[in-house]
């Protein structure tokens, strides 16, 4: 987990995923972001956040949630959570996951395809006109579609490689 303060981030892991978007129902988008058992937690001030944090911990506590305490940083001033660089400048694209994809070969098969779009949906809200780059790709999924990578495909392919690459920081 995460917990974001203005400039100071406190990440936490939990070891049971399924159970958090229950515990914290009520602080999630408030005070607490879950994804899987990755969680986010933030304050508009640094004594709010430590409260926020507080009351994450206690919550834990009834069902017995076991934290993680190797993957567990406190009073980090940017980490990297889910893929992206979180810091006091924004979120932004982590930059070894951009050198993996620029290195990608294009797909040659509809597995390849499917892979390839899934991992590059988590990068959606980093690139504008995503379903219009990727359109030509995502052709090649719809039923009876002979596999074809065209030039389209290959544009298609390496343009979303390019954008990637030069993806803005997104301010939090």
């Amino acid at each position: 987990m995460l917990v974001e303060v203005d400039k100071f981030t406190f990440p936490v892991d939990f070891a049971i995923p399924e159970m958090q978007e229950d515990i914290f129902h009520d602080m999630i988008e408030e005070s607490v972001e879950v994804f899987m058992d990755d969680s986010s937690v933030f304050g508009n001030s640094f004594d709010n956040c430590l409260n926020n944090l507080d009351k994450m911990l206690q919550r834990r506590k009834d069902p017995n949630l076991v934290l993680n305490w190797e993957k567990c940083h406190f009073m980090v001033k940017e980490g990297i959570v889910l893929g992206h660089k979180v810091s006091g400048a924004g979120l932004e694209v982590d930059k070894a996951k951009i050198d993996v994809i620029s290195k990608l070969s294009p797909p040659t098969n509809v597995k390849g395809i499917r892979s390839f779009l899934g991992h590059a949906g988590f990068y959606r809200r980093f690139i504008k006109d995503f379903s219009k780059i990727t359109r030509p790709l995502t052709k090649l999924l719809e039923k009876e579609t002979p596999f074809e990578f065209n030039d389209e495909c290959h544009k298609a392919f390496n343009s979303f490689k390019e954008k990637l690459m030069c993806t803005p920081v997104i301010m939090s």
